[in-house]
């Protein structure tokens, strides 16, 4: 576009002065933000507050419509709803902004609209910001709410993404109290009964519009549904820093996995299932598994759901990875209070709202460290456990537990070990910590729940009177006291034969259990091992797919980098054509111009030369009429003044007929050439002069 306004330059529009603005990062450079109908510029007014700052949005020649300025007044009414200020809009015009047009053509049916202070839900996902619970649930809230007062005007988006979400929330610049938390922008495809569907429909963004039944432009009045459930969830996931790190890159999600059950989905369902409730994972899900757009729940639904939490439940959760400091607080305070088994814990979290990973993980090493001074030598002490088990317990580090195999097994152990110690308490911990690093579903997974269920059961045994004892031959200490017994038995053999003979059957019988119980923990171990060997080679096995699936994404990303470079190339190159053939039509219009310019110069020429030549013709018939006249009365007149002349000569008085004969002359000496083609008049202009040339002449009576 030929408009490249520089900072401070000024603008005049429906009469009153702007000054384009300048980038905040960039002095000496127009503030301005490129999107895909257009380029938005800031400008301000001379004496104004920068919260009251225009944006000017100048569109690429596809999309300068006239029937914008319809558009622009129907929506001026939806200027009033909270994130929807960019409907108070107005349409510069050839009748209102002619001389501003003519100055800069590619103005025309360009949009002034308010400027929207602040950071686009793009840049949060794109710089990973992490939020705080509070943070999150403050910006879905806030787009559930304008998403439920669209719906229930039958408004839509149509174009919902992350770069058209701006977050005012995040402003620097100080905005008055009643502004929207969330502000929706790019407005222009917007769907409503009273707008005519535009002529150029978008197919929606990447990660968000991808819905399985939409095959070409979305305008209709669910078109923001799924997208809308797509950018709440990224919203409320965005506290937790394993979905961040998740995160594909410009959207959480990759345009390829759009409704497949890929792991960024299942990581954001089970993190918001963990930190925000059941209720809210199945909103989430029903978006993600909807046949059609209309199936998607609605703003109104998530907005019930969303007002329903309480904050004063994820208070602990304010950073996603606790510090060390954190963990020492929780430990100070759990020593002062009684632990609780690992089961009961897990009810009370469950009839609450679910917190984050990272505070039950706190939880459960606050847990361990207050069960160290137990009696039974069953429970954990914080020396019992290596450098990784504590990392592991305190929740720090979790990504690099969750992505390393080594360490992994090697905590995997350290809980077998310490079973083996009779620590009982301790294993238990780590066994939870691993629980939540392993996959879904996963043989390791499945493994370390079993442990999980043994140790519980071991540690928390029902209250009756009398204990179990069907695996009492499963304890190592049990097995090694009966192989004391039996090893007392056959020393004592010489000197108390007798109740050797008595009790033969019994030590038989102590001897064939003893043999089957070393069996079955041999048979146990090798099961264990197999699994555990299985499990790795499961691993290895995931890991070669993954690498290929990620080296196939990588090949895929790169193709579409091509097909972009390809089509932003493609689009240059049609703007420039475009920009040129303007330049042309403009050329051959002004030439058009000049030659109709020069006609009409002359035919007003010819019509004032006609009309002039009209004039002298009209003048000289005028003046010949006006000779005739004159000629006639001269030549009745020499003819009065000859017979005159001659009648003085007749009657003797030749001075008198002189007197006359040169009154004759004088008449006809005015135009000889007429008077002497005239009757007789020459004839006597002769005779006339012959009279004054000779006194004795005789005037012949004519």
């Amino acid at each position: 576009m030929s408009f490249q306004p520089n900072p401070g330059d000024e603008l005049l529009i429906n009469g009153k002065r702007y000054i384009v603005g300048s980038h905040p990062a960039a002095p000496g450079i127009a503030y301005a933000q490129a999107g895909r109908q257009g380029i938005v510029y800031q400008l301000l007014a001379p004496n104004g507050e920068l919260h009251e700052a225009k944006a000017l949005k100048v569109f690429f020649p596809k999309f300068r419509i006239p029937s914008m300025v319809y558009q622009s007044e129907h929506m001026e009414a939806y200027g009033k709803i909270p994130g929807l200020q960019v409907c108070k809009r107005d349409v510069l015009t050839p009748e209102r902004n002619g001389d501003l047009i003519a100055a800069q053509p590619d103005l025309l049916y360009a949009v002034l609209m308010p400027w929207v202070h602040g950071m686009t839900w793009f840049d949060c996902i794109t710089e990973q910001r992490v939020l705080t619970p509070s943070e999150s649930l403050a910006l879905a809230k806030s787009l559930a709410g304008i998403g439920s007062s669209m719906e229930q005007r039958g408004l839509a988006h149509c174009d919902l993404s992350a770069p058209n979400v701006m977050l005012p929330f995040f402003s620097e610049v100080d905005l008055p109290d009643e502004r929207s938390p969330v502000e929706l922008v790019d407005v222009e495809q917007m769907y409503s009964t009273k707008l005519d569907r535009p002529d150029a429909l978008l197919a929606g963004s990447p990660g968000y519009a991808a819905h399985r039944t939409v095959s070409s432009g979305l305008w209709s009045g669910y078109a923001d549904r799924f997208a809308g459930a797509v950018i709440i969830a990224e919203m409320m996931g965005w506290s937790d820093a394993i979905v961040v790190e998740k995160a594909w890159g410009e959207s959480y999600f990759d345009q390829h996995e759009m409704q497949s059950p890929s792991e960024r989905y299942h990581i954001l369902k089970k993190s918001l299932q963990t930190r925000w409730g059941t209720k809210v994972s199945e909103l989430f899900e029903r978006a993600w598994d909807s046949q059609d757009l209309s199936s998607c729940p609605t703003f109104g639904e998530w907005l019930v759901m969303l007002s329903s939490l309480r904050m004063e439940n994820y208070t602990s959760s304010v950073s996603p990875r606790p510090t060390s400091e954190k963990n020492q607080v929780a430990a100070t305070k759990s020593s002062d209070e009684p632990a609780l088994p690992y089961s009961v814990a897990e009810q009370q979290s469950q009839s609450e709202t679910a917190a984050p990973y990272a505070t039950e993980r706190g939880e459960q090493a606050t847990e361990a460290r207050a069960v160290a001074g137990s009696p039974a030598g069953k429970m954990m002490s914080v020396e019992d456990l290596s450098e990784e088990a504590k990392a592991a317990l305190s929740g720090l580090n979790s990504s690099e537990i969750r992505g390393d195999k080594g360490v992994m097994n090697r905590l995997f152990d350290e809980a077998r070990q310490l079973e083996e110690q009779n620590k009982l308490g301790a294993a238990l911990e780590i066994y939870r910590s691993l629980y939540h690093f392993t996959e879904d579903g996963s043989p390791l997974q499945v493994e370390i729940q079993a442990a999980i269920d043994g140790l519980e059961a071991e540690l928390n045994p029902p209250s009756v009177e009398k204990p179990k004892t069907s695996a009492w031959y499963k304890s190592k200490k049990v097995m090694i006291t009966s192989a004391a017994v039996a090893v007392l038995l056959v020393a004592s053999i010489p000197t108390v034969q007798i109740l050797a003979d008595r009790d033969h059957a019994k030590q038989l019988e102590a001897a064939a259990q003893l043999e089957q119980a070393a069996k079955e923990e041999e048979q146990r171990r090798q099961a264990e091992e197999a699994a555990r060997i299985q499990a790795e080679a499961d691993n290895q096995a995931k890991e070669a797919q993954l690498a290929v699936l990620k080296q196939q994404e990588e090949e895929e990303q790169q193709r579409l980098q091509v097909e972009a470079d390809l089509k932003a190339k493609e689009a240059a190159e049609a703007e420039e054509k475009q920009r040129k053939l303007t330049e042309t039509d403009k050329q051959a219009l002004q030439e058009k111009y000049d030659r109709q310019a020069k006609y009409e110069a002359y035919l007003a020429w010819k019509k004032e030369r006609d009309a002039k030549a009209a004039q002298e013709k009209a003048a000289a018939e005028a003046r010949k009429k006006q000779l005739a006249a004159e000629r006639k009365a001269n030549v009745i007149e020499l003819i009065n003044i000859y017979n005159k002349a001659y009648s003085s000569q007749e009657g003797g008085r030749t001075d008198k007929a002189k007197t006359f004969a040169k009154q004759f002359l004088q008449i006809y000496n005015q135009d000889p050439s007429y008077y002497k083609s005239v009757g007789e008049v020459g004839y006597r202009a002769n005779s006339i002069y012959n009279f004054l040339g000779n006194s004795d002449y005789r005037l012949p009576k004519i």
